[in-house]
């Protein structure tokens, strides 16, 4: 039985050890040579005193080495938390201050932002520890010593109160939703993923531990390429990526930019999305083109390692479509709650709480937090089960699959009406020509506002909303945008267009 992702790490090196791992636009990394350099990291680790289920910060470059670089904290009995460079120094203050780890590895193309961050541990140079380290020097000891609940890593995402909340994944976790993933994908040593998520960021995880797992590549695509549609579709191509687990806006984008028109990819067997509600016309635009390649609609929190539904695309896309996000992948448990913690009845809203082995730890160093989030289950008073209740709304369809609802909290008063702001946003998607939107409610002004991208004019969708919407859903304020702000995740960027109230 597999303890922990190093077996995973093992065993590939001994079936694949000269097949590529990871690679990027400028060089690859064997499975050997990963091992090797997890190992001179791991050894470099333990050198420098390193304690054993302590964290260590990674500021690494979207490159091959950053994996590889994860991996070798992992094999000194460590877990990592890794930090992106190009987030504002304000944004990496605060996440040093949470996770208050003894040591960081920087990139030497970031260590001089690293610097000005004022972080109190050893700081070390990622390429001069790979210079200088000696893999023969490692201690298997402590990594042999961790059990499949031990920390793999943390992983920041927003908080309520501006705080950033370090959501802790245990090796147990991970490995049972990739499992789950391979479960319902089914790749093998042949496939290639095409890595569009930052390295710090949970659907980069896919990327990173597949290949472990199956034998895969990762090819990391270069950030700049996805406002290049002449470059990226080449890349994929010239890489030979068969499987895409992308962010709806990263799709989107794609399409939008006209990718399609320089070359189309000739590999691509799989493409899965998550993190949004996907625009329609986005969607036709990758099906149209690729007509043998499997869609896949997925749904879930970093709280739950990653995504924990999924909801295979068979219908083409039409302006009026809402997809589900489908049903539980294996290891994953989802009930549905109403507000006073029982089970809706059929056809009827709750909020989406998710159970199984893929839960976090928990928030670190937040045990308020993670009591609250993570709680009994109030249907089962037999024995402990915990559930994270998501905040987002769903209800089951007769078809026995998931809806998406939108999140509880944006639901807003406005006029004496109750309104759910993504219910505004799926009528405004409906609109041709509306690529992207986001409604927000401005409660001091009494004020509805919709922000969104596309050809489609201001009147357009205000006359749309007021042929199909009562008078108190349509947005008093529409506003145009050459394109939505979004956050390194690639989610809408809110505050930024709650700046733009008016």
């Amino acid at each position: 039985m597999d303890r922990i992702v190093l077996n995973w790490l093992d065993r590939a090196v001994q079936q694949y050890k000269d097949k590529t791992a990871y690679m990027d636009t400028e060089r690859s990394l064997t499975f050997e040579e990963a091992d090797r350099i997890s190992r001179i990291v791991g050894a470099f680790l333990q050198g420098q005193g390193a304690v054993p289920g302590s964290p260590v910060v990674v500021m690494g470059a979207r490159s091959v080495y950053t994996p590889a670089c994860f991996l070798g904290v992992v094999r000194a009995g460590c877990f990592y938390a890794p930090a992106d460079a190009e987030m504002p120094a304000g944004r990496l203050r605060q996440i040093l201050e949470v996770i208050d780890a003894p040591y960081m590895i920087v990139s030497r193309m970031f260590l001089e932002k690293a610097q000005e961050l004022g972080f109190a541990g050893k700081m070390f140079v990622l390429e001069e520890i790979l210079e200088q380290g000696d893999p023969e020097s490692y201690d298997p000891g402590p990594a042999e010593r961790m059990t499949d609940n031990a920390p793999l890593y943390v992983i920041f995402t927003s908080g309520s109160t501006g705080k950033p909340k370090g959501v802790i994944t245990s090796h147990y976790s991970l490995m049972c939703y990739i499992d789950a993933v391979q479960s319902v994908l089914g790749l093998d040593e042949t496939d290639v993923l095409g890595n569009q998520a930052p390295l710090d960021y949970i659907a980069a995880v896919r990327d990173i531990y597949v290949p472990l797992y199956t034998g895969a590549s990762s090819v990391i695509i270069p950030k700049n390429e996805f406002a290049m549609p002449d470059r990226l579709f080449r890349t994929i191509n010239e890489k030979g990526v068969t499987t895409l687990c992308w962010s709806t806006a990263g799709l989107e984008i794609a399409a939008r930019l006209g990718a399609f028109a320089c070359e189309v990819p000739q590999k691509l067997r799989r493409v899965i999305f998550s993190g949004a509600v996907i625009s329609n016309k986005a969607l036709r635009t990758w099906q149209d083109h690729l007509p043998e390649t499997r869609f896949i609609n997925q749904y879930g929190p970093t709280e739950a390692t990653a995504s924990c539904t999924w909801y295979e695309v068979k219908e083409k896309a039409e302006e009026d479509t809402r997809l589900p996000i489908g049903r539980p992948y294996p290891h994953y448990k989802i009930i549905l709650l109403d507000e006073q913690g029982k089970e809706p009845a059929p056809g009827q809203p709750g909020e989406i709480c998710v159970g199984g082995p893929v839960l976090a730890l928990g928030y670190y160093k937040d045990p308020e937090r993670s009591a609250a989030s993570f709680v009994q289950n109030p249907l089962n008073t037999a024995y402990r089960d915990l559930i994270y209740r998501t905040g987002d709304l769903g209800k089951y369809r007769e078809d026995g699959l998931l809806e998406f609802l939108g999140r509880m909290d944006r639901q807003i008063k406005h006029l004496g009406h109750r309104i759910e702001l993504d219910e505004i946003e799926i009528a405004a998607l409906q609109v041709k020509d509306v690529e992207e939107c986001c409604a927000l409610y401005d409660a001091e002004k009494s004020l509805l506002y919709l922000f969104y991208s596309g050809q489609a004019t201001a009147k357009e969708i205000a006359l749309q909303f007021r042929a199909q919407m009562p008078a108190f859903m349509v947005p008093r304020k529409i506003k145009k945008l050459d394109v939505l702000p979004k956050l390194p995740n690639g989610k809408t960027d809110m505050r930024s267009l709650r700046e733009m109230f008016s």
